[in-house]
């Protein structure tokens, strides 16, 4: 008797999981972060249709679709800006590999390194330029590509996910170019780590905390430009390229770049 007493309040809390994981999955967030044929989906059943379905939905298989809508491939609309945007991205990685070369994140070097590298390198300095002013680019194309797809309002059903994901890459566009500043070891990239890390300071809770891992103790030092120089040329390329299989994931699989209204 006392153990059925006992499962009734379990029973009870598993009916109000139960319902309570239908209503998200049945709402509007889930069901724009995955799409149909998700094992995450309300209503999946393990079968060969929905497992060939899975793997059909997989960012490998819509890299290059078989067609594309005739209005997405005219310049007028669009503006290369998306494209634009990733070719930037490329040209960045690059001219970066070929700067890993010549340069060390260290306090003593770092700024001969880039004297040298103007000076003594083979088109060193071209390549630098191109570095410099394609991440000023990239800043201004993302920023460009964020502005035509809210006016067009291609942010709306079924893409407000990919949306939140164009903000993420926005947010790490600025966080790439920002990390990069520092790296030449100059009076102007030590002022405006300063500045950066002194307004992370004062985020609510964590900011002192924030600031001292970016900074790796309490002042600018050579830990900083080591830990930023990380997250320049690691880090944040790494979760740029994931998000950016996502974006070009989620474009083919919410019926290609939105039509004009």
């Amino acid at each position: 008797m006392s153990s059925i007493v006992e499962e009734t309040p379990r029973l009870k809390l598993k009916e109000r999981l139960a319902k309570v994981g239908e209503q998200v999955q049945g709402g509007q967030v889930w069901s724009s972060i995955f799409r149909p044929g998700s094992i995450f989906r309300k209503g999946y059943t393990d079968s060969p249709r929905n497992r060939s379905y899975v793997v059909m939905n997989s960012v490998l298989y819509h890299l290059h679709p078989v067609k594309v809508k005739r209005h997405a491939v005219k310049v007028s609309y669009t503006l290369c800006l998306g494209g634009l945007s990733f070719f930037l991205f490329i040209l960045l990685t690059i001219t970066g590999i070929f700067l890993m070369f010549f340069y060390s994140p260290t306090a003593a070097n770092a700024w001969d390194d880039i004297q040298s590298l103007h000076t003594s390198v083979t088109f060193g300095l071209m390549v630098r330029n191109m570095h410099r002013w394609g991440a000023h680019l990239m800043v201004l194309a993302v920023f460009l590509h964020m502005a035509r797809v809210f006016y067009h309002g291609a942010y709306k059903a079924p893409r407000e996910f990919n949306w939140v994901v164009g903000v993420i890459l926005l947010t790490l566009t600025l966080l790439l170019s920002f990390t990069g500043y520092l790296l030449p070891w100059d009076q102007l990239a030590l002022w405006a780590v300063t500045v950066g890390t002194n307004m992370m300071g004062y985020s609510p809770i964590i900011g002192s905390q924030v600031r001292f891992v970016l900074l790796g103790g309490t002042e600018i030092g050579a830990e900083t430009l080591l830990r930023w120089y990380v997250l320049h040329v690691l880090l944040f390329p790494f979760i740029t390229v994931i998000f950016l299989a996502i974006h070009f994931w989620r474009v083919r699989k919410d019926g290609g770049i939105s039509g004009p209204l």
